[in-house]
């Protein structure tokens, strides 16, 4: 009889705990989120809300890729992922292009970027950029940014030697082959600080109000916000819960980025994260707001550089509908 019941029980337990997991594997719904870049602080959010069970909680399973040979874009644009890091810049010429993706959220409210150069080389404003040489990455918009800028001061950019790095290390840059380049000081800028070489940055935001565009951005597609806009509520619900949980927490949200990209410098990610975390919401009303005058602005930005063909459908290009309501 004892034989009996305890074969019994493990049988019950064995039914129940397959039962459990079949059920748990059915609630959760799969979520693909491909990154921009390699993952740094402007990512913590994401990485906070699956180590915390934010997205799980929503009933979402979410993957983090990188984006590989196809942009993040591209892949968000084609259903390849389902949501993913892009920029107000690249929407605005995808969407030009007739490529259906959509800003659900800021993540950081204000431009943070600008152009570097170690303090040696003198380069304190636009007007310095004469003479020098300029290490971008091949994109039209980068001489439009440096001709509006020294336009201001009546410099011209036909003085600036223009060459195409790719990817290279800013540092190893800047020593071997090119004066200044493009940086976000939130990652770059802060490496610089504690590697203890002193930097110069020409912000774009000093010089254009339209420049104060939104940088990095959380994208989704047209189809993804027709068809599963539950999903993309939920998807948002716990995103705005991981960023919350940044500004209010740098440290621990530093250490959970750590954890979970390993092979990034841990005294980089804490001093990036106690500099950014500040400035995810920054002046906005909540996390993840997007306004449309700065949409309308840098999009006419862009069209008087003759960077689009045709003006924008700002209000088609972003949505706040996905944020989650504040609470009382």
């Amino acid at each position: 009889m004892k034989k009996i019941l305890t074969a019994a029980t493990i049988l019950l337990l064995m039914l129940t705990a397959c039962g459990g997991n079949d059920s748990e594997s059915q609630d959760l719904e799969d979520i693909t989120f491909v990154l921009d870049w390699t993952p740094n602080t402007n990512h913590t959010g994401i990485y906070v809300a699956q180590d915390q069970g934010f997205f799980e909680e929503e009933g979402l399973d979410v993957e983090i890729i990188m984006p590989g040979e196809a942009s993040a874009d591209q892949l968000i644009a084609s259903g390849k992922a389902d949501f993913g890091i892009s920029y107000q810049e690249g929407i605005t010429e995808a969407r030009i292009q007739d490529v259906p993706i959509v800003s659900i959220a800021a993540v950081i409210q204000h431009n943070t970027s600008g152009f570097a150069s170690p303090e040696e080389k003198g380069i304190t404003s636009p007007k310095d950029f004469e003479g020098k040489k300029y290490g971008g990455w091949g994109a039209p918009l980068e001489e439009a940014v440096l001709s509006s800028l020294m336009q201001q001061e009546d410099a011209d950019v036909n003085e600036v030697e223009i060459v195409n790095i790719g990817d290279a290390d800013f540092f190893t840059a800047v020593e071997r082959d090119v004066d200044f380049t493009w940086i976000y000081y939130g990652w770059t800028g802060i490496e610089a600080e504690l590697r203890g070489q002193s930097i110069n940055m020409v912000y774009l935001t000093d010089y254009s109000e339209k420049l104060d565009y939104y940088t990095p951005v959380i994208a989704t597609g047209e189809e993804m916000i027709e068809n599963n806009p539950e999903t993309v509520q939920k998807f948002m619900n716990a995103a705005a819960k991981g960023y919350q949980f940044a500004i209010d927490n740098p440290e621990e949200s530093a250490d959970i980025l750590i954890e979970a990209v390993p092979d990034l410098d841990p005294e980089l990610v804490k001093a990036s994260q106690e500099w950014l975390s500040p400035k995810y919401q920054d002046d906005a009303e909540q996390w993840g707001v997007q306004e449309l005058e700065v949409w309308e602005n840098y999009a006419e930005w862009m069209l008087d550089h003759e960077l689009l063909e045709e003006p924008l459908d700002a209000e088609a290009a972003f949505t706040n509908e996905f944020l989650p309501e504040e609470e009382s």
